[in-house]
């Protein structure tokens, strides 16, 4: 079988580590008693090989035509569970009615864009592992207060327990990324929903994390503050040190003051 040449504008980077990849399947624990995972971007199988190994109902999807075959040719017998197309268009709810696990080595270039979409699914997907540029695992996987943590920190934070796994350095990879990748887990927490409108929270920790300098009573003028929320303690604070519930918080008291106009 003819090797799968890396596209680089699908980020493709094949890791050639076998070690490091029966560590990242072994990483998944079935968290809730899911049994489907959703593999993302499989390119030769190097994952794929060690995670069937263990008693999942697999699925691959992946972009790459030349991938694809590769695939197809390789593990005949998971042909029909393979999706040619783009996880961040594709409609999963016809393939797991019930939860699923989502899995993989994520191109750098999509991965904030792929935990927005695990974020719209979150009352399916129960576990997240996989492996993205460092800097980007630390920012979600990172608490309040660092200078890492940033708005995916909380929108996720706010629906997972995160943890940082282990650093992959870039010689592991063909070809080499410029930069370390980090490996996380994301396991679901038992928040249905947060107890406010939740489009306008997402707005609120984005609007204060617009200036990450400011306080938030600079960086929320636009919310339209009541006199008495302007006073809050909170706003003397910058994003950076505010956790889930503090924006919770803040999120249900612009609703009020919204509300009482």
């Amino acid at each position: 079988m003819k090797k799968v040449r890396a596209k680089k504008h699908l980020g493709q980077h094949f890791l050639k580590d076998l070690t490091i990849a029966e560590k990242i399947a072994d990483a998944v624990t079935g968290h809730m008693g899911t049994k489907a995972i959703l593999e993302i971007g499989p390119g030769m199988g190097v994952l794929t090989d060690f995670l069937l190994k263990k008693d999942f109902d697999l699925h691959l999807i992946e972009i790459d035509r030349e991938s694809i075959a590769y695939l197809k040719e390789k593990y005949p017998d998971l042909e029909s569970n393979m999706i040619l197309g783009d996880f961040l268009e594709h409609d999963f709810r016809t393939i797991f009615p019930e939860s699923y696990i989502v899995m993989g080595n994520f191109p750098y270039n999509i991965s904030s864009q792929i935990f927005f979409r695990v974020l719209e699914q979150r009352s399916k997907v129960t576990e997240v592992v996989c492996m993205l540029q460092k800097e980007v695992a630390e920012r979600i996987a990172s608490p309040k207060g660092s200078k890492a943590y940033g708005i995916l920190s909380v929108l996720l934070q706010a629906f997972y327990d995160i943890e940082y796994l282990f650093t992959v350095p870039p010689h592991v990879f063909d070809p080499p990324p410029k930069v370390n990748s980090g490996v996380i887990r994301l396991t679901r927490n038992n928040v249905e929903n947060l107890g406010c409108d939740e489009k306008l929270f997402f707005k609120v920790v984005k609007g204060g994390f617009g200036n990450r300098r400011k306080t938030l009573r600079n960086s929320l003028k636009s919310f339209d503050l009541a006199e008495d929320l302007k006073e809050h303690p909170l706003m003397d604070m910058r994003a950076e040190q505010l956790d889930v519930s503090d924006f919770v918080f803040l999120t249900q008291e612009i609703e009020k003051s919204r509300g009482s106009h």
